[in-house]
């Protein structure tokens, strides 16, 4: 069993419009934008990253905005819902908010003991806020949103499957341990972890295969310290048997990649070196950033790239 793995580091998706998506995550969720850069595979296209004031591992949600990109079908073997973390108390605050911004799909209830609010991102994404008594990371309020509501980071994610017994083992290699079932769904979670340490697999034996579009998770990462701590798991995982990638340098962090079983994406991102390599902290995500192979193509592609306001 791995141990090197504390929670996750980040969780990408997709959506249909630049300005929509980075409006509601600075605006109406009141998260920070820590970089705002281009898809390192496809530079027309924005990667915007929304978090804590350093983009802290474990806090940050990200976005490939292609244009007019077509809605993706929810179904099985994806990431169905991105879970925030909320102070007990919080969820009066931002159903009242949500609702006045016309956020769409509404609903409060329970999970695994705890109260939760459910709703649907610009592009029909799958969220919840969850509340926690006992949460000690410091949120970012510059963004409007008081210190007793704002979001703290992720508390998890739930990932809909097929059948999930093959992501399950993948999870306890992992260093996730079984918690709780209620229902179809099984908690798993990382003792002592960063946070956003906790992972649901629910089980949809007859539901279809998800089709990824706007508002589908792309992948989900989870946080190692370092290069070398990845480099461990990468082996790990490939004497287990998966097919890994090399390790790609992504500027704010190294990360190799593999499909679960479930056909979920998964990524092993490590915490070093962080949003602030090129920018001062004050002023993270303000400038588009370009990895140096597009620097002599920085005219044509700032050109190509819609205007985002503050």
């Amino acid at each position: 069993m791995l141990n090197q793995i504390n929670g996750l580091h980040h969780v990408t998706s997709m959506a249909a419009d630049a300005r929509q998506n980075n409006a509601f995550f600075t605006d109406t969720l009141g998260l920070r934008r820590v970089k705002k850069t281009v898809n390192f595979d496809e530079p027309s296209v924005y990667h915007l990253y929304y978090g804590d004031e350093i983009g802290t591992p474990g806090s940050v949600m990200t976005y490939f905005p292609f244009p007019h990109l077509v809605r993706g079908r929810r179904g099985v073997g994806e990431v169905g819902e991105t879970q925030f973390a909320v102070p007990k108390g919080a969820l009066s605050f931002w159903r009242d908010r949500l609702a006045a911004q016309g956020a769409q799909g509404l609903e409060l209830g329970q999970t695994f003991g705890a109260d939760r609010l459910r709703f649907l991102g610009p592009d029909g994404d799958g969220f919840s806020l969850i509340e926690s008594a006992d949460d000690p990371r410091t949120p970012w309020t510059e963004g409007g949103i008081s210190e007793d509501a704002a979001i703290r980071g992720f508390s998890g994610a739930r990932l809909r499957l097929q059948d999930t017994a093959a992501t399950a083992e993948l999870l306890g290699f992992m260093g996730y341990q079984r918690a709780e079932t209620e229902g179809d769904v099984t908690r798993f979670v990382i003792p002592g972890g960063n946070g956003a340490d906790r992972i649901d697999l629910e089980a949809l034996p007859q539901s279809q295969f998800a089709r990824q579009g706007a508002g589908s998770v792309h992948h989900i990462a989870f946080a190692v310290p370092d290069r070398a701590a990845q480099l461990e798991v990468r082996k790990a995982l490939m004497d287990t048997g998966y097919q890994v990638t090399p390790v790609i340098d992504r500027d704010y962090f190294w990360a190799i990649y593999f499909r679960t079983p479930g056909g979920v994406l998964f990524e092993v991102a490590t915490n070093e070196p962080g949003f602030d390599r090129d920018e001062d902290t004050a002023h993270l995500g303000e400038a588009l950033k370009l990895p140096a192979r597009y620097e002599p193509a920085r005219d044509r592609i700032e050109a190509h790239l819609v205007p985002l306001g503050a």
